[in-house]
């Protein structure tokens, strides 16, 4: 059996609204990935996705607020610790996350060579600048990025180089785990195949142990993942691998999902579906 890269169980997070209600954006939600495997996370927006991506990191500031469950991340419990402690041995070494609108995430005032010092610094890392630049330059080229791009601002840079920049940026330590959030949702067709390819190849590479991958382009997740999970109202209302969640759902909600990209029969209305598999 391969090693379990993240386990996850009974998680329920919740937002604080300002009139002191709760809302549970995340409702006792269990799920494992194996390494070497990515998982992709599929629901209509407000579903949970993107609060369960930030929920997974151990991560939490107001008004998003831990209830209970477990988080671990190659066997270590990263439930309840501090804030301060996760950021500095938790996020980018064990969990990397890629937020939505990634390309904004990189800082316009600070060239991304300068960015990445500060990425490295923030984690007590014993390097200097000259090994900073050292391993910067073999990540970019070895993800066939051009190394110049370490010496311009943001916006000096392409969308899309933009967005691959990003990605690399967040997994330079080599994470155990990989959140994508919509990681090529604002891309044209040619700069989203250069993302996921990167994805892909930073997979097979092993510069990333597992990821999660959260998306509304159905088709990708088909391609990109090896298990597919539906998400419903904070719950996970079934999992499978990637084929038999596309051509085979057996939940009405994943069934309903799943016709949005399903071409109708001729003459027909409606998508007809394979009878359901064995519950």
């Amino acid at each position: 059996m391969a090693k379990k890269m993240l386990e996850v169980n009974q998680l329920t997070t919740k937002y604080i609204t300002r009139q002191g209600e709760d809302v549970y954006s995340v409702d006792h939600v269990s799920l494992d990935i194996e390494e070497g495997k990515s998982l992709g996370i599929a629901g209509e927006s407000g579903c949970g996705k993107s609060t369960l991506a930030l929920s997974l990191m151990g991560y939490y500031f107001a008004p998003l607020h831990y209830t209970s469950g477990t988080i671990k991340v190659d066997g270590k419990d990263i439930t309840g610790l501090d804030p301060d402690v996760v950021r500095k041995t938790v996020l980018g070494t064990d969990v990397a996350y890629i937020p939505q609108a990634a390309m904004n995430a990189l800082n316009p005032t600070r060239k991304v060579g300068k960015f990445i010092e500060d990425v490295i610094f923030a984690h007590e890392l014993p390097m200097d600048k000259k090994q900073i630049r050292e391993m910067a330059e073999q990540r970019f080229a070895k993800l066939g990025l051009p190394v110049d791009a370490l010496d311009k601002h943001s916006v000096e840079l392409s969308g899309g180089m933009r967005q691959r920049v990003v990605i690399a940026v967040s997994t330079i330590l080599n994470p155990k785990v990989l959140i994508a959030d919509e990681p090529s949702s604002a891309l044209d067709v040619t700069s989203q195949k250069m993302v996921i390819k990167m994805m892909k190849d930073m997979m097979a590479e092993g510069m990333v142990k597992s990821m999660i991958f959260i998306t509304h382009e159905l088709p990708l997740l088909y391609n990109v993942t090896d298990d597919i999970m539906v998400m419903y109202a904070g719950q996970i209302v079934e999992r499978g691998s990637a084929k038999e969640m596309v051509f085979d759902p057996i939940h009405p909600y994943s069934r309903g999902l799943m016709r949005s990209i399903l071409v109708p029969e001729e003459g027909t209305r409606d998508v007809k579906l394979p009878a359901r598999r064995p519950t």
